[in-house]
């Protein structure tokens, strides 16, 4: 087992902080106030979990420096350099993770990196996708969670008619605006899912079985939502304001995740039955 060089380790840690604070400040200010990148604080404290959980396969390898990192932390400081003068937040807070991305393989090489790969990959999901895309996203879920909410609601009996993304009900009207278009679960949840799938599943095709899900599974947790609120202003109007319709975001949330976690465990029982079923016939075959 070798010992890590910690000196140059602390070195770039701290050049990197000092070069990335302005971003990194103004990153953990729209965590704190953006509520669909709430889950931006726990990225760094999972990443360091899991790289703390690697440290004896980490400190068995034997760190081979390349210097091609070196090449990808300086295109990094030309990206945060043009990203200043255009003030695009989103590729300097990009070129924060590359720069990660540039130490561990200056410092370790190929084989630290490989070893990092999903940590690092992780370190994308604290940054805000760009405001573009963000738009392009948030419109069509709108429109997709009113018109799937209008659909229950004529099931149950309850009358509404929708424009757009406006519902009409009886007793007031409701209005499917960015927050409540799924986004935020959406977001929330893929991250959960990989991390889920890291540490409680061990095969690829169902950790991306389980990340594909996330989509299916956000919208109609948001679409639920919607419904619900629909369904509660019929007796009382107030409850589609306030305390009580951000407490139900966090219901349906937690009703999201489960769903995902029930989904997983309903795959290996289905994996594990196939598997003994094909034992037998495997066995007949020799």
């Amino acid at each position: 087992m070798k010992r890590l060089p910690w000196v140059a380790w602390a070195w770039f840690g701290a050049l990197l902080l000092l070069s990335y604070a302005p971003v990194l400040w103004r990153l953990v200010g729209q965590w704190d106030s953006d509520p669909d990148m709430g889950h931006g604080f726990f990225v760094p404290l999972v990443v360091g979990f899991i790289v703390w959980q690697k440290r004896a396969e980490l400190l068995a390898l034997q760190p081979a420096p390349n210097w091609w990192g070196l090449a990808v932390v300086l295109y990094a400081g030309l990206q945060l350099w043009i990203a200043t003068l255009g003030a695009e937040l989103f590729l300097a807070r990009t070129a924060f993770v590359i720069s990660v991305i540039g130490i561990v393989l200056l410092l370790g090489g190929t084989a630290w990196v490989r070893a990092l790969a999903f940590p690092l990959f992780l370190l994308f999901f604290m940054i805000p996708i760009p405001t573009v895309v963000y738009n392009s996203i948030t419109f069509p879920l709108q429109l997709l969670a009113s018109r799937v909410s209008t659909e229950a609601l004529d099931l149950m009996q309850i009358p509404v008619l929708r424009e757009g993304n406006v519902l009409e009900l009886a007793e007031q009207k409701l209005s499917v605006v960015e927050a409540c278009s799924g986004i935020r679960s959406l977001l929330s949840l893929t991250f959960l899912s990989l991390v889920y799938g890291y540490f409680f599943e061990t095969k690829v095709w169902m950790r991306v079985v389980l990340f594909a899900a996330t989509i299916p599974i956000a919208i109609v947790a948001n679409a639920s939502r919607v419904t619900l609120t629909g369904v509660l202003t019929e007796y009382k109007p107030e409850l589609a304001e306030g305390f009580f319709h951000t407490a139900s975001g966090w219901v349906i949330f937690m009703v999201a995740l489960a769903i995902l976690i029930l989904l997983h465990q309903i795959l290996k029982r289905v994996a594990h039955a196939l598997v003994r079923a094909a034992s037998p016939r495997m066995g007949t075959q020799s």
